[in-house]
């Protein structure tokens, strides 16, 4: 559990610091840093991906690690990761949440 802790801590710091980034009009470093950001997250997620006991981490992981995919331009890996995490049991609020994010995925494919 440590490690899937570290690596979101690191996939949140390299988010925030593309964010500033894309503020400043760095819009090239602010991609490359966000595929950072989301192969870390993604790194957690999979850790997580058979802890199904383990609600609502397991979900909220793949979700931000979807929400990051997507932001990569990475479609289909956003897809798989909001479909990992709608077969688990989160909870009703985060898998609508899911479900909002899957609308944006097809809206962009």
């Amino acid at each position: 559990m440590q490690d899937v802790i570290q690596l979101h801590k690191e996939a949140m710091e390299f988010a925030g610091e593309a964010m500033l980034l894309d503020l400043q009009g760095d819009s090239e470093r602010a991609i490359y840093i966000n595929r950072q950001a989301f192969l870390k997250e993604k790194q957690a997620a999979e850790l997580m991906s058979n802890s199904y006991e383990i609600e609502p981490t397991r979900s909220v992981l793949c979700r931000s690690a979807a929400t990051l995919a997507l932001k990569c331009k990475e479609i289909r890996e956003s897809e798989r990761l909001i479909s990992l995490a709608l077969s688990g049991n989160p909870p009703e609020e985060i898998a609508e949440e899911l479900r909002d994010l899957l609308e944006q995925v097809y809206f962009q494919r």
